[in-house]
C-alpha cells in the first residue's frame, strides 16, 4: 500500500499538521511548532497551510 499524504485525526484545527506528522513519522507538536515559527518569521506559513487544508483530502 502506498502512503498517502492526507489530513490526520489529531485535529487542532484542519488537521494538516497532524497529516504532515503521520506522513514523515513525526510528533504533530513539533509540526505544528515549525508551522507556527513559519507564520511569525516569513509570513507565507498561514498562506501554506490554508492551501494544504483546501487541497489535502481527509482520510
Amino acid at each position: 500500500m502506498e502512503k498517502r499524504l492526507v489530513k490526520g485525526q489529531d485535529r487542532k484545527l484542519a488537521g494538516v499538521c497532524s497529516g504532515v506528522a503521520n506522513y514523515f513519522g513525526w510528533d504533530p507538536t513539533w509540526v505544528r511548532a515549525g508551522w507556527a515559527i513559519a507564520t511569525l518569521v516569513y509570513g507565507v506559513g498561514l498562506l501554506a497551510y490554508i492551501v494544504c487544508a483546501i487541497v489535502m483530502p481527509n482520510e
